[in-house]
């Protein structure tokens, strides 16, 4: 029984003994690196930091409208005599597009207009009786008063006269016609649209924190969404007040529109230039860690990794500008950070980014 007490005895400090020694040496391999210096740096990208030219701009959502557009319709009611445009051309400013019929107004013109003339004979013959005192003021007022009334109906029906040749108020493409020769129109029937879109309003909204930097005259950029070209536009109005609901402020500009390559109720990507910074330190998103309070950042100093908190700016698609915490010629640590730690040693692989920081 002693024999079998001793090996059971030396079979636990065997195996104690064989446990010690994996954990000797578990040790031994996590805490040797730190001793032997490069053997235990972490691999990680870096740059350094230069300052550079950063143009901040904003880029937003707006949409285009005719300069000026109408609804063509008649101020008189009446049977369409003539129609004297062409769908979708352009017409001139006080062409005639629509003539109404009108002799029943030139009847009644006729008829104001002689009794205009016999009230002015009658008033010419009351002036010279009242010379003559044949006839007493009052008299003479009458006929004076009917005068004015006879011209002043003539007037009336000339003015109706003159609607019955619907003109175009502007220089502009007409659209599509929803009448015919023949028609009846009323003052609510659309005979057509008037457009014109030689130049175009611009109308987008800026969040209320850019307000202070928005200038009347002040000239920008815009694409279509279907199209790269970029076309120049400037600011002409800007919305005295905030709109409450979405905490924006509205503005519009104008932009020229002579090449016809542009239509109204188009959607485009509008490029606000907002500062044009000469130094600005520009770093890779990926560079960035977020933490509670912010951001931080790793640089490489004597060999190790240092972490900084930093304030950031504006952002492109692939940076993003540090207003505090970097200074030039730090360098910035941009890839394998996250497995880093404050004073972590690094063996550092220094890039040198090609790309453009403005802001699209």
């Amino acid at each position: 029984m002693k024999v079998k007490y001793i090996v059971y005895l030396l079979l636990i400090i065997g195996i104690g003994g064989l446990i010690g020694y994996r954990i000797y040496k578990n040790n031994e391999q996590n805490t040797g690196p730190l001793k032997s210096g490069n053997a235990s740096s972490i691999k990680v990208g870096g740059m350094v930091l230069k300052p550079q030219e950063f143009k901040d701009n904003l880029s937003l959502s707006g949409s285009l409208e005719a300069n000026e557009q109408i609804e063509i319709r008649s101020e008189v009611s009446g049977v369409v005599e003539s129609i004297n445009f062409e769908e979708g051309s352009k017409v001139s400013e006080g062409q005639i597009l629509v003539k109404v019929n009108d002799i029943e107004l030139r009847a009644q013109l006729s008829k104001a207009k002689t009794a205009q003339k016999l009230a002015a004979e009658n008033e010419r013959r009351a002036k010279l009786l009242l010379e003559k005192q044949a006839i007493s003021q009052e008299e003479y007022d009458v006929a004076s008063a009917d005068l004015q009334s006879a011209q002043a109906e003539s007037d009336l029906i000339a003015a109706q006269l003159s609607k019955t040749s619907i003109r175009a108020p502007f220089s502009g493409t007409i659209g599509l016609r929803s009448i015919s020769k023949g028609s009846y129109v009323t003052p609510v029937t659309i005979i057509a649209k008037l457009v014109n879109t030689k130049r175009l309003k611009l109308t987008f909204s800026i969040p209320e924190k850019y307000a202070s930097r928005m200038q009347l005259n002040s000239t920008f950029t815009f694409t279509t969404t279907n199209n790269t070209e970029e076309h120049t536009a400037k600011i002409y109005a800007i919305e005295p007040e905030v709109e409450v609901a979405t905490r924006t402020l509205k503005m519009r500009a104008i932009t020229d529109n002579s090449e016809q390559k542009l239509y109204p109720g188009m959607y485009v990507n509008v490029n606000l230039p907002l500062e044009t910074v000469t130094n600005a330190l520009m770093v890779p998103t990926e560079a960035l860690i977020p933490i509670q309070n912010g951001k931080k950042i790793f640089i490489a100093r004597n060999g190790r990794a240092q972490e900084i908190e930093v304030q950031t700016g504006a952002r492109t698609d692939r940076y993003v500008r540090v207003l505090s915490g970097l200074k030039p010629g730090d360098t910035i640590l941009t890839y394998g950070v996250m497995a880093l730690d404050n004073g972590t040693p690094v063996k550092l692989d220094l890039i040198n980014p090609d790309a453009s920081t403005e802001n699209p």
